[in-house]
């Protein structure tokens, strides 16, 4: 996946978390919406990581293809 193919991924899924946030905003959350948005969460947030690793490869110089995403544990545990 090139980082054309990602951020098209990652506007598809910011997408859906929109849609599905407006839909949710209006009254109860399912918990299958609500496991939705979950999951949508963790995909966006790796999505954005691979972004960043294959630009830091890049800008060093490196192969950005070698970089790899990383596990949800992973990802979820970086501090803002």
């Amino acid at each position: 996946m090139d980082d054309h193919d990602l951020i098209e991924r990652i506007s598809r899924l910011v997408d859906e978390e929109h849609e599905l946030e407006a839909h949710t905003s209006t009254g109860a959350v399912s918990e299958a919406d609500a496991q939705r948005l979950r999951e949508l969460e963790v995909q966006l947030d790796q999505c954005w990581d691979l972004l960043r690793q294959r630009r830091a490869r890049r800008d060093v110089g490196e192969n950005p293809d070698r970089a790899s995403s990383r596990p949800a544990s992973t990802v979820e545990g970086y501090e803002q």
